[in-house]
C-alpha cells in the first residue's frame, strides 16, 4: 500500500487514479506519516450513488456536436476554423508553452507563484520522462501563433487534464480558442482510444477556478462523488481540531483550505 502513495508538497496522496483508490487502515496512514508529510489525503467508494461533499469532474461519454447546444456547436466551429489543434512533442511545448504559461498567471485572479523558465523547462522533461503524457497546442490557423496548451496525464483506462492555459488576449474576443481544445482532446480520448473517462480533477479546496463549472455546463461533464479520507500528523490533527469551528472566519488561504477539506471529509461542506 505504502508504495501507491507518493508525497507532494507536503501532502501524501495516491498515484493512481481515483476509481482505482480504496480506504486504507489507520496504521497505514501513520505508517505513511511517519516517513514525513504533514497530511495524507485519500478517495474512496468511486463514483457512488451519495451526493457527497467531494467529487472528481469527469466526462465519460461523447456523441460529438450531437450532444451540445446549437450556440456551443456554433462556438466550436468557430473556434475550429480559427485555430488548429495538435498533439505535439516536448520539445515544442518548450518552444511555446513558456510563454502562455506566464501570461495566463498573471491574469489570474487569486495570484500564484511565478513560474520561472527553468522550474517550466524542468516540468515538461519530467513529464517527457515519465512518459504517458501528452502535450497539446491551440495555434492560430493564420499565423502559427501557439496561442493555448494543456497537459495530460495517461493512464490505462483514463485521462487526467491536469494543465489548461492560455493568452488571455484570446479569451477576451470570439474565437474560443479553450473550446475547440477541449472537444478536441474529449473526441480523441474518448472516442477514439477509447478510455473511460476524462478527468479534470478534484472539487477545488481553494474555490478559485471556474474551468470546472464551465466544463460541466457546457461540455457535459458530471459530478463522479467519492469520499474523502484525511489523516494528519498529531500536532497538525490538535490545530484542525482546534480552528475547524471557525473555519468561515479563517483569512489565511492554506489553512483555510486544510479546513475545507476536513469539512468535505466529515461530507459537511
Amino acid at each position: 500500500m505504502e508504495n501507491s502513495f507518493i508525497l507532494y508538497k507536503g501532502c501524501w496522496i495516491s498515484k493512481y487514479p481515483p476509481h482505482r483508490s480504496s480506504y486504507i487502515s489507520k496504521d497505514e496512514c501513520v505508517s505513511l506519516l511517519n516517513r514525513g508529510g504533514i497530511l495524507l489525503r485519500n478517495v474512496y467508494d468511486w463514483d457512488c450513488r451519495d451526493e457527497t461533499s467531494f467529487w472528481f469532474v469527469i466526462k465519460d461519454s461523447f456523441s460529438g456536436m450531437e450532444e451540445l447546444s446549437s450556440k456551443m456547436r456554433n462556438q466550436i466551429r468557430k473556434s475550429l476554423k480559427t485555430y488548429d489543434v495538435e498533439r505535439v512533442s516536448a520539445n515544442e511545448m518548450l518552444q511555446v508553452g513558456f510563454t502562455i504559461f506566464q501570461s495566463a498567471i498573471e491574469n489570474y485572479r487569486v495570484k500564484a507563484s511565478q513560474l520561472t523558465l527553468e522550474d517550466f523547462e524542468s516540468r515538461i522533461r519530467q513529464n517527457e520522462k515519465a512518459g504517458n503524457v501528452d502535450f497539446w497546442c491551440v495555434y492560430e490557423k493564420e499565423t502559427h501563433k501557439a496561442v493555448a496548451l494543456a497537459i495530460n496525464t495517461l493512464h490505462d483506462d483514463c485521462c487526467d487534464y491536469n494543465t489548461m492555459k492560455a493568452d488571455p488576449a484570446y479569451l477576451r474576443g470570439s474565437t474560443y480558442p479553450y473550446y475547440g481544445l477541449i472537444y478536441e482532446m474529449n473526441r480523441y480520448y474518448l472516442e477514439e482510444l477509447g478510455v473511460k473517462y476524462v478527468n479534470d480533477g478534484a472539487r477545488s479546496i481553494t474555490e478559485h477556478s471556474n474551468i470546472q463549472p464551465f466544463l460541466i455546463d457546457k461540455f457535459h461533464f458530471r459530478k463522479a462523488y467519492c469520499r474523502l479520507q484525511v489523516k494528519y500528523q498529531w500536532w497538525v490533527g490538535i490545530v484542525v481540531k482546534l480552528l475547524y469551528p471557525f473555519r468561515k472566519l479563517i483569512p489565511v488561504l492554506k489553512v483555510k483550505s486544510i479546513l475545507n477539506m476536513e469539512a468535505m471529509s466529515r461530507n459537511n461542506y
